[in-house]
């Protein structure tokens, strides 16, 4: 069915419903019916168990099973009302004049210039600076929470840079305008080309000089203006203890390229800082930058953008407004969502950093419901939904902040700077409502997450937008610990939300209904680790001891077990299929499930609880993207990189070797005739599906190269596998 939304008789966007929803809603009743059998059993067998011991195994499956059936259900809520939308940017010149369009703030947050390199920051900024949209409606705000002279020297140069790749983007409707994206393909039909090049890889060499000797020598200051600047940078100056700086790059009321056309404005901030205070991390530099944007600016709209997600499509912004200037949906659309893609991912996707769950399946399954959650970038927000729901207007503490307000004065006159450099003072959320009412909220390592489901419970829409051609690219993690670190933090941040008073249980199905509610149960996901656990642990070592916990095989619930994992499996598989993924892609995908299961989640979990109880833990932590070379080739090479001695890797390899054993000793039960087979193939199909899965582990083990998993780690998981055998001999055989 198709539902299509014109303005002046010309489309803007439709959408569709997908072809699978009566069969998703049929099979989620069957599927549902099969699971509660299967825990019916579960119950059964604890009120007839004969020992402690069976009693413990069964409690232990049941509680497991269970947990995996509450996860089931949070996936079903995105399957019932999936929809697929279409843009027709063509036809908004003939709508709106260009000259109405809406002005464009965009926010650019970085912390760490040798984490996230400085030259990534300016690819992703230029990249949007090169939009196909009026110049003067453009505004690129760059957040340095670091408060490094490193970065702001990057763009400085870059925003030299910009006057010659702008109008170079412009003249050749060059569509990569990511330099370093557009520079890696074949520009050969361009003689200007090699003279932009030139340019950007001297940009390039100057600013990674910098990086390296971790300071701005006197060499690359050129002007006054510029020593001016850098003069902020006293002796006293620390990523955690600076004054406010905020620097005007670029001013399109003064600054021309060499097409002599006027420049997006582009400004560097950093907030003040004081290790007395507390920063909010991500969530309090977007606040940031929305108080100062608003004091310069006031865009109606707001794009969010990690600093190493580049625009790939210079349209991007008038898919966009087909949404934004719909007067159908524009009083209560709250936000538009695109998916998060990345650039250089293997052929099998070896750690899942396409996330198309997460990205694209979940967000299209719930859009045609309330629409998608926020997932941290590649957002465009309507300011207003920053203060408070569609019909409840929540003004700020200065009318100069409010989304209606005006700016009528230069971004560079001495009031507009004095109240920019005002509004991020460390103290002056003190006693407000930033955080908790307006703004990005905090209380989550999690912001994007905890404000999309806020604006939601407060009435807002949204929109999920994914195009052919991806808006926006970016860099993921190419070694397991980076990938399983950022994971573990996700989990955590996912736990803050769903055990406070705002969890999805109780206030998101009272705000949103059950079906949005469930939705945002994924944030549940670190306990995921209970039955991933469990099941990759009890049924091996059971196994060991010759002992049977399932059903036979020509028992009747046998079937019924493999028709609930075939089906999870196989309706997993679909989904991947629907978004065009290869099966080894898909595969890779549901190996990394279980991996984090066993690593980040169930570390995940334990850091939060010990953190609900006041046990120290460690900090928030920047995921480095800084390619290693090394690194790079053993990606490319399809090899999972380990290499460093993380406790996150213990559990992995206990389970690779408990598996691994499991498996050879059930082949040796059968031959002994001690237990048939009949009794001993689901277990032993469990332990031969976890070899299946811990293939990079046992690669890992073996191989001989920098990516190897640490001696010590092995030999720590190789003692806490005999050890489980020698506690689960005692307690079984008793």
């Amino acid at each position: 069915m198709f539902t299509t939304t014109t303005h002046n008789d010309l489309p803007l966007h439709t959408h569709k419903r997908s072809r699978r929803t009566t069969a998703n809603r049929v099979f989620a009743v069957v599927h549902s019916c099969a699971i509660l059998a299967l825990l019916y059993r579960h119950a059964l067998s604890l009120l007839h168990s004969t020992s402690l011991t069976s009693f413990l195994i069964t409690l232990t499956f049941l509680i497991s099973d269970s947990i995996l059936a509450f996860m089931y259900s949070t996936t079903q809520s995105g399957r019932m009302t999936p929809i697929y939308r279409k843009e027709f940017p063509e036809n908004l010149k003939r709508v709106v004049k260009e000259s109405d369009f809406p002005a464009l703030d965009v926010f650019i947050c970085t912390a760490d210039p040798f984490k996230e390199p400085p030259m990534n920051v300016v690819n992703t900024a230029l990249s949007v600076m090169a939009y196909d949209y009026p110049t003067d409606k453009v505004s690129v705000y760059v957040s340095d929470d670091g408060g490094s002279a490193l970065t702001l020297f990057a763009f400085m140069e870059a925003a030299k840079f910009a006057s010659h790749w702008l109008p170079f983007c412009r003249e050749n409707n060059i569509v990569e305008r990511c330099p370093e994206a557009y520079f890696e393909t074949d520009h050969s039909g361009l003689p200007e080309a090699d003279k932009i090049k030139i340019m950007y890889q001297g940009m390039k060499v100057m600013v990674n000089n910098v990086i390296e000797r971790g300071k701005v020598g006197d060499e690359y200051i050129t002007g006054e203006r510029e020593r001016l600047a850098f003069r902020k940078w006293t002796d006293g100056v620390t990523r955690q203890d600076h004054p406010t700086i905020i620097q005007v790059l670029l001013d399109n009321s003064k600054d021309r390229d060499i097409a002599d056309n006027s420049m997006p404005n582009l400004i560097y901030v950093s907030r003040e800082k004081s290790r007395t205070s507390h920063h909010n991390f991500k969530a309090g530099a977007l606040n940031a930058l929305l108080r100062v944007s608003a004091a310069m600016t006031n865009a109606p709209i707001v794009l969010t953008l990690d600093c190493d997600m580049f625009s790939n499509d210079p349209q991007t912004p008038h898919r966009v407004l087909c949404y934004f200037l719909d007067p159908k949906i524009q009083s209560e659309l709250g936000y538009v969502q695109f998916p998060q893609r990345f650039r250089g991912i293997n052929k099998s996707d070896i750690y899942a950093s396409e996330n198309r769950r997460l990205f694209e399946i979940h967000p299209r399954g719930i859009d045609g419901v309330l629409g998608p959650n926020h997932v941290g970038t590649g957002c465009f927000f309507s300011r207003r939904v920053f203060f408070g729901g569609p019909s409840k207007f929540l003004p700020p503490e200065k009318p100069q902040l409010g989304p209606n307000n005006v700016v009528d004065k230069p971004i560079q006159s001495p009031e507009v700077l004095e109240l920019a450099h005002h509004v991020v003072a460390c103290n002056y959320e003190k006693n407000s409502n930033w955080g908790s009412k307006i703004g990005v909220r905090y209380g989550s390592l999690v912001e994007d997450y905890f404000t999309g489901y806020r604006l939601q419970c407060e009435g807002w829409k949204s929109i999920f937008c994914n195009p052919d051609k991806p808006a926006f690219y970016g860099d993921s993690p190419i070694n397991l610990i980076d990938v399983l670190n950022q994971t573990k933090r996700w989990a955590i941040g996912l736990l803050e939300v769903g055990f406070s008073k705002y969890s999805p249980i109780m206030f998101g199905i009272k705000a949103m209904g059950p079906l949005m509610g469930l939705a945002y149960c994924y944030g549940f996901w670190a306990i995921w680790s209970i039955p991933v656990t469990t099941y990759a642990f009890l049924p091996q070592l059971a196994l060991l001891n010759g002992l049977t916990i399932f059903p036979k095989v020509s028992e009747p619930w046998f079937l019924l077990y493999v028709f609930v994992f075939l089906g999870a499996y196989g309706e997993d598989l679909l989904d991947f299929y629907s978004t065009g993924v290869t099966f080894q892609k898909w595969w890779s995908d549901q190996r990394m499930w279980l991996i984090k299961g066993l690593s980040s989640f169930l570390f995940g979990a334990t850091e939060f609880f010990f953190k609900s109880f006041g046990i120290a833990t460690l900090g928030f932590n920047v995921t480095s993207k800084v390619l290693d070379e090394d690194q790079s080739k053993r990606y490319e090479q399809g090899s999972m990189e380990f290499g460093v001695p993380s406790p996150l890797f213990v559990p992995l390899t206990t389970a690779a070797v408990v598996n691994l054993a499991a498996f050879a000793w059930g082949h040796v039960e059968v031959f002994r005739g001690r237990n048939g087979l009949e009794g001993l193939l689901m277990q032993m199909f469990i332990a031969g599906f976890g070899i299946v899965n811990c293939i990079p582990i046992y690669e890992g083990i073996i191989t001989s190269d920098k990516g190897k998993i640490p001696t010590k780690i092995t030999l720590v998981s190789t003692f806490l596998a005999f050890a489980l055998y020698a506690a689960a001999y005692v307690t079984l055989r008793n």
